[in-house]
C-alpha cells in the first residue's frame, strides 16, 4: 500500500463515521438575485426556491444604498485592501467605518476583523496574552467561535450551565475580588434564540470585579432603537466592557468587530495574530457596511416589519400544533428529535415544497435536538407564510 493509499483511507473513514452519524453536509447551490429574496434559483432542481433559513436577516446585502456605496467605492479603489493594515496601511473607508462602529454602540473604539468568527477567535486568545492569570467563565451555549478563543488563550475557565446564575455565582464565588475575571456570553443563542440575563450577568460581574464580553452577531442591526443590539435593549451596553459584533447578518455584507475603551481595544490591536496578520476587509465591503448601520439606524421600518412577520409566523406554527421552542427572538427552531428525520424533511421540503430550510443536527446541536431553524424576514409575503405552516403540518403530521 502506498502512502497516499494509506492517507486517503484515514480521511475515507473520517468522511463515513461522519455520514454513519448523519451529519454529513451537503451543501446546496442558491444563486440569489437583486430584488428577489428570499427566493433563490436552485440550479440543480432547475426551480425558484423560498428560502426561510438565512442570517441575511433584514435582506440588507439587496438594498440599494448598500449595493450603490460597494460599487461606487470599487470603481474608485478597486476591490482588494491590498493586504494587512500594518503593512499596506489602512483605508479611509474602514477607518470610517469602525467610526461608525463604535458610535453605534457608544464606545470610545471599534476594531474591524476579516468575519465574526475571527473577532472572536482573536479577541479571547489576545486576552490570554494580555491577562495571563485571568480566569474566563462562559456560557455552555457559546458559540465555536468563543470556544475556539478561550481554547487559543490558555487560559483558566469554568464553564457555567445555559443562563443559570445561580451556576455562574457558584463559580465565580471560588475566586478572590482581586483575581482577574471575564464573564463570557451570548446576547441571542443563534439555536435556540434565548436571551441572555443581561442585568443579572452584569450584577454579578460588578460584585465579583469581573470583565465582560457579549457576542451580539444575532442582535446588532435587529433590536435597540438604532440597531445597537440586546444589551441596549436592557440598558447594559455602558456596563459590558466589550461588544462583539458582525456585519454579515443584519447588515447583509462581511466581516466582525469588536467595540470597547480605546485602550482595550488598542491592546488587542496589538496583540491578536488573528488582526495583525490578515489581509484586512476591502474598503468596498467596509464601504457597503457603513452605508447597512447608517440606514438601519435611521430607518426603523426593516425592523418593525420582521418583528410583525415574526409574530406571525410564530402564531401560525403554533395555531397549526408545530413544535417550536418559543422565545423572545426572531429565530424560530422547529424541534424534530431525529438526526435522519430532519434530513429527510429538509431535503422533501426543497423538492416538493420549493421551502429551503437547512436541518441543525449534531455537533451543531446536541443529539436528540435536531431541528430546523426558520428565520423569517420583512420580505417574506403572507402567501410564503401560508405555504411553509401547510408544508411542514404535512410533514409533521403523525403517520397512520
Amino acid at each position: 500500500m502506498s502512502k497516499l493509499s494509506h492517507y486517503d483511507d484515514i480521511f475515507h473513514d473520517a468522511v463515513k463515521k461522519i455520514k454513519e452519524e448523519n451529519r454529513y453536509r451537503v451543501f446546496t447551490t442558491l444563486n440569489y438575485l437583486k430584488d428577489l429574496f428570499p427566493i433563490a434559483y436552485a440550479p440543480t432542481l432547475n426551480k425558484d426556491v423560498v428560502v426561510w433559513c438565512s442570517n441575511n436577516y433584514l435582506g440588507m446585502s439587496q438594498h440599494p444604498d448598500v449595493i450603490k456605496s460597494l460599487c461606487e467605492t470599487a470603481q474608485t479603489v478597486g476591490v482588494s485592501a491590498g493586504g494587512t493594515r500594518n503593512i499596506s496601511g489602512t483605508h479611509g473607508a474602514v477607518d470610517e467605518l469602525e467610526r461608525e462602529l463604535a458610535d453605534l454602540h457608544r464606545k470610545e473604539k471599534a476594531l474591524v476583523f476579516t468575519s465574526g468568527y475571527i473577532a472572536n477567535q482573536s479577541a479571547i486568545s489576545a486576552i490570554g496574552k494580555i491577562i495571563p492569570d485571568c480566569v474566563i467563565f462562559s456560557d455552555s451555549n457559546n458559540h465555536a467561535s468563543i470556544i475556539h478563543g478561550i481554547r487559543e488563550s490558555k487560559l483558566q475557565k469554568e464553564i457555567f450551565r445555559h443562563n443559570d446564575m445561580t451556576h455562574l455565582r457558584e463559580l465565580i464565588g471560588k475566586y478572590p475580588l482581586s483575581k482577574p475575571k471575564l464573564i463570557i456570553f451570548e446576547s441571542i443563542y443563534s439555536m435556540s434564540g434565548t436571551v441572555a440575563p443581561f442585568q443579572e450577568i452584569v450584577a454579578l460581574a460588578q460584585e465579583f470585579n469581573a470583565m465582560t464580553y457579549i457576542d451580539e452577531v444575532h442582535a446588532v442591526g435587529m433590536y435597540g432603537t438604532e440597531g445597537q443590539g440586546m444589551a441596549s435593549v436592557y440598558g447594559c451596553d455602558k456596563d459590558i466592557d466589550i461588544i462583539q459584533g458582525t456585519l454579515g447578518k443584519a447588515y447583509g455584507v462581511i466581516g466582525g468587530y469588536i467595540t470597547g475603551k480605546s485602550i482595550i481595544v488598542d491592546a488587542i490591536r496589538s496583540i491578536a495574530p488573528g488582526f495583525i496578520f490578515t489581509t484586512t476587509l476591502p474598503p468596498c465591503i467596509a464601504a457597503a457596511a457603513t452605508a447597512s448601520i447608517k440606514h438601519l439606524r435611521s430607518s426603523k421600518d426593516e425592523r418593525l416589519k420582521h418583528q410583525e412577520i415574526v409574530m406571525r409566523t410564530k402564531t401560525f406554527l403554533l395555531e397549526a400544533d408545530i413544535q417550536i421552542i418559543n422565545n423572545d427572538t426572531h429565530i424560530i427552531p422547529v424541534l424534530i428529535g431525529d438526526a435522519e428525520l430532519s434530513r429527510m424533511i429538509s431535503i422533501t421540503l426543497l423538492e416538493k415544497f420549493n421551502i429551503y430550510i437547512q436541518n441543525i443536527n449534531f455537533p451543531t446541536v446536541p443529539k436528540g435536538r435536531e431541528r430546523l431553524r426558520i428565520t423569517p424576514t420583512p420580505l417574506h409575503t403572507e402567501k410564503m407564510l401560508e405555504e411553509l405552516v401547510f408544508a411542514l403540518k404535512y410533514l409533521l403530521k403523525p403517520k397512520q
